[in-house]
């Protein structure tokens, strides 16, 4: 079978033969131009002068000299209007903020209203009582009259509610706003489309024989028609001026249930207009192919899986194209195509472009700076801007702001920190001065995105395209601000958002070659061979919402205007013309019910499923579960350079091994010679949590500046002194975190809000750890802490049948030697924790191994051993101060109904230096490579681990 407009060139030259340069030919769009040209080329086969060519605005414009408004231009003129209109009828002027949302709504019913000839006067016309309807409409059938009854009996006779009477006030001003806003187009020597359509049927044209300067003007694929070019084209047909070539088929032309043929069969049998290729024969109802119909695991999840299909089904020689009932799919799409050459000709979105996120990013920006007062930026805007491909920030200045960020663990960033001198928009960050300028400066930032573009040896066409258009809009909305006063900077970010919210870009490439990507209305008048359709879900295709309006449904109804329903019939033509022609059809749509899916194939599918002969084959997309090949787990042999450098740093040259290495070691070998041989530093990073790390350096410090002045003395000092220096707690952790983060100031007030909330809860802590020892002591001496010095010993282990010395040290929280209220004394070591530690511990069989259950009793043993070691004393008592828990468990490590004390705690310590020298052992032991234990306990936010993924990936397999 031939595509459509194959058969319009077949015809068109048996009609006029070598005449047809003399015709004009009109389509809805451009894009089926080029194809019936190629149609042509073959059909005549030999050089003919060519027709002329255009879309029906362009041939409708050739009517008029006067230039085109703008929507912005038209919107501007509209809010002038509307506010002399509220003048007169004595109230207040409207902000450009409350009558903006409104605008467009009344522009859309000016233009569906001149579109289909309504008289404005008539529509808006107040009616209550079904006497006045039978009067001032007689010439409308009962069925109109029975719509205009539904929308008037709404409304109480006797009285109004106030959202009636507002609708009211608004509905009685239209007619007036209406011809206002007309004579104002002609004072500024501008019109716009509906005007031009209408101005042609009533003979108001400036130029009302346009259509003369040919002898036939052909319409080709048409479908639904306003009733101004219905009245026009009927018109012409008996004049003998039109030729209309109809693209339908009887399936859905002859049943007058099926919404796919409304229009044409009003085109028809109600108009008049003869189709040009005679009666439409029922090719959908006699085919029996078959139809695969695809339910995709997720929106997106459809793009991926036609990216198989079309490496399965697309063959030389074969034209296609895929069909986006769902646009919004056109970016993942792009993303997911198989080595094809695509045509794309739905524009491609500035709303999914780098540039809109830049001046999204700005505004937000701006907001801040400018209309909160800000002068602090969160850093994650600052990363946002740093990294974004349009800013061009140099690699230096993006590791100096990360840097400040990082070791300051800044939150927000000081504006007057933010100056990139390497980058195409150098002042960014700078707050606005007069708000009046503020499209004026983002004009300006486009104005060096495309400068920067323009340096480029690649230039980026896309991107390019993009920012005019952006720079066109933003001219016309500061020429339409001007003569009004400063607008609030909210309000001008939100006008710019949606002004340039829908502007796309075409992405040219050969129509007749190569993979077609389009919407479906853009598909009107042309055939493939091969179709696929995305996104043919149920409120998808077709719509479930229409454009707002202030003109009621009923109404439209009564006078023609679009309904709802008229969608729908254009959606299903649009859908059913591609089964007249198409040999393999694949349907794609979202199987997965949510929020913004309702999971479902569109109904015109099912229609087409219960009512064709066409056989769907129906396919289920699986979520295919893909198992990384088995990988070798990471494994570091201690053999050459590495045992050298392990022997070297750690035998000869006494290398500490501290608590927290030794701990490290237990959880995972791995991550002990990444961190402590291989020496890989953790990257620096910024959360917006605090890192309890941070916390737990402030209470430590505070912890020791608090027990400082006890430190030496000779007597036990009366705790009623330690009790005292609960008030000076809150100013000692301000100072911590003033310190610990570089910030200026001294009080609280130079604390951002995640920092405050550090300070309250490491006061909290604090407070916590000094009451209990208000509550058990009478009175305490300090012997050490933490920043006196580290306590340092050579440990006795044998390495390959020799015997060795390694390095250990602790730093110890705190020695103390304190008076219990019974009048014991007790010396004791103790350790701080912020985290989950505890003191409770099963057994010493699960402390004592790899994979420790408790660190917090391995380390503080260590800490004990060291000490005793070192210091000579015996007897020391290792206390864990976990601030969470030590009000309800104490501070004594207990297993059970054992307490870790006396001669418990002395055969503890003698277990301990037995697991101390087996593991430090197994660390030099040139036969136990470091590997991981998948069994181990790992966070996501463990720095390393991306380097022993592949081990916990192997144990979760088995």
């Amino acid at each position: 079978m031939n595509p459509f407009l194959k058969d319009v060139a077949i015809d068109l030259k048996n009609r006029f033969g070598e005449d047809l340069h003399e015709t004009a030919i009109i389509f809805n769009n451009k894009r089926p131009i080029t194809y019936l040209k190629q149609h042509l080329a073959e059909v005549y086969g030999q050089a003919i002068w060519s027709p002329h060519f255009f879309t029906i605005q362009e041939f409708f414009r050739l009517s008029t000299h006067l230039a085109e408004a703008t929507p912005i231009a038209q919107f501007f003129i509209l809010y002038h209007l509307h506010n002399e209109l509220l003048s007169k009828e004595g109230h207040e002027a409207e902000t450009l903020e409350e009558f903006y949302p409104i605008a467009e709504t009344i522009l859309g019913d000016f233009s569906q209203i001149d579109y289909d000839l309504v008289d404005i006067d008539e529509i808006f016309m107040e009616l209550f009582d079904n006497t006045q309807i039978d009067l001032q409409f007689q010439h409308f059938t009962s069925e109109q009259q029975d719509f205009i009854r539904q929308f008037w009996q709404s409304f109480s006779i006797a009285g109004h509610s106030a959202v009636q009477e507002r609708f009211l006030k608004l509905w009685r001003r239209l007619p007036l706003l209406y011809r206002a806003f007309k004579e104002q187009l002609q004072v500024k020597r501008m019109t716009n489309m509906p005007t031009i359509y209408r101005d042609i049927v009533d003979g108001k044209a400036k130029n009302q024989e346009f259509h003369k300067n040919y002898k036939t003007i052909i319409f080709v694929g048409f479908n639904a028609l306003s009733k101004t070019e219905a009245t026009l084209f009927k018109k012409w047909q008996e004049e003998g001026l039109a030729l209309f070539y109809f693209d339908a088929d009887a399936y859905y032309l002859d049943d007058q249930q099926q919404e796919a043929g409304l229009f044409i069969r009003r085109n028809i049998y109600q108009t008049g207009l003869i189709n040009a290729l005679g009666d439409s024969s029922n090719v959908i109802g006699n085919r029996q192919s078959e139809v695969h119909l695809y339910s995709a695991t997720g929106n997106v999840s459809q793009t991926k899986l036609l990216h198989d299909i079309l490496e399965n089904n697309e063959k030389e020689g074969k034209s296609s194209a895929i069909l986006l009932a769902d646009e919004s799919l056109l970016v993942s799409l792009l993303q997911s195509l198989p080595d094809v050459k695509p045509n794309i000709t739905t524009g491609f979105p500035l709303t999914q472009s780098p540039i809109y996120g830049i001046i999204e990013l700005w505004m937000e920006v701006q907001h801040l700076i400018t209309h909160q007062k800000k002068t602090k930026i969160p850093y994650t805007l600052i990363e946002t801007f740093i990294n974004h491909p349009l800013t061009n920030v140099s690699k230096q200045e993006k590791q100096s702001i990360q840097k400040l960020i990082s070791d300051k663990q800044l939150f927000e960033v000081e504006v007057k920190e933010l100056v990139f001198k390497s980058s195409s928009l150098v002042h960014f960050f700078h707050p606005i001065i007069r708000i009046e300028e503020t499209i004026a400066i983002l004009i300006h930032i486009v104005d060096n995105l495309l400068a920067n573009l323009a340096q480029e040896d690649r230039i980026k066409q896309i991107d390019s395209n993009l920012l005019i258009e952006v720079r066109k809009t933003l001219n016309q909305l500061n020429l339409g601000l001007e003569s009004l006063q400063p607008l609030s900077l909210p309000f001008q970010l939100g006008l710019i958002s949606k002004a340039i919210a829908n502007i796309n870009s075409a992405i040219e490439g050969n129509p007749l070659e190569g993979l077609q990507i389009m919407g479906l209305l853009e598909s009107r008048c042309l055939n493939f061979d091969h179709v696929y359709v995305l996104g043919a879900n149920e409120g998808i295709l077709p719509k479930t919402s229409s454009s707002p309006t202030f003109i009621p449904n009923s109404l439209r109804q009564a006078y023609g205007l679009p309904i709802l329903e008229n969608q729908d019939a254009l959606s299903a033509y649009l859908f059913y013309r591609h089964f007249q022609y198409s040999e393999g059809i694949h349907l794609l749509y979202n199987g997965i019910v949510s929020e913004s899916s309702s999971g479902e194939e569109s109904r015109f599918i099912k229609q087409l499923e219960f009512e064709s002969n066409f056989k769907f084959l129906k396919h289920n997309q699986q979520q295919n579960i893909t198992f990384l090949p088995d990988l070798e787990e990471l494994t570091v042999e201690k053999r050459g350079a590495i045992w050298d450098k392990l022997y070297v740093d750690f035998i000869e040259k006494k290398k500490k091994i501290s608590a927290t290495a030794l701990t490290t070691y237990l959880q995972s070998p791995l991550q002990f010679f990444l961190k402590y041989v291989a020496e890989i530093k953790e990257p620096p990073s910024i959360t917006q949590e605090f890192e309890m790390n941070n916390l737990g350096t402030v209470i430590h410090n505070v912890m020791e500046k608090v027990y400082l002045p006890f430190k030496g003395a000779d007597q036990f000092v009366s705790i009623q002194e330690l009790e005292k220096s609960l008030t000076t707690i809150d100013a000692l952790i301000v100072s911590e975190i003033i310190e610990l983060y570089q910030l200026e100031g001294t009080g609280l007030n130079s604390l951002n809000s995640l920092q405050r909330i550090m300070h309250k809860i490491a006061s909290e802590y604090v407070r916590l750890l000094i009451q209990h020892d208000v509550d058990h002591f009478i009175g305490i001496k300090i012997i050490e802490l933490e920043n006196d010095e580290d306590y340092v010993m050579n440990f006795p282990i044998e390495v390959q049948g020799k015997e060795e010395q390694v390095c250990i040290y602790g730093i110890i929280d705190r020695v103390d030697e304190v008076l219990l209220k019974d009048k014991t004394v007790k010396i004791r070591i103790v350790d701080y924790k912020t985290g989950a530690d505890e003191v409770n511990f099963k057994g010493l069989d699960k402390v004592f191994i790899k994979n420790t259950e408790n660190k917090a009793l391995v380390q503080t043993l260590f800490y004990t051993y060291v000490y005793e070691q070192v210091t000579g004393r015996i007897g020391i008592e290792p206390n864990l101060y976990v601030a969470r828990k030590m009000r309800e468990e104490g501070t004594l490590f207990y297993a059970k109904s054992e307490i870790l004390e006396s001669i418990y705690l002395d055969e503890v310590k003698k277990e301990f230096v037995i697991f101390l020298k087996t593991i430090l052992e197994e660390i030099f032991n040139p036969e136990i490579p470091f590997k991981h234990d998948p069994k181990a306990n790992v966070y996501d936010s463990d720095p390393y681990i991306l380097f022993y993924k592949n081990a916990i990936n192997e144990e979760d397999d088995e």
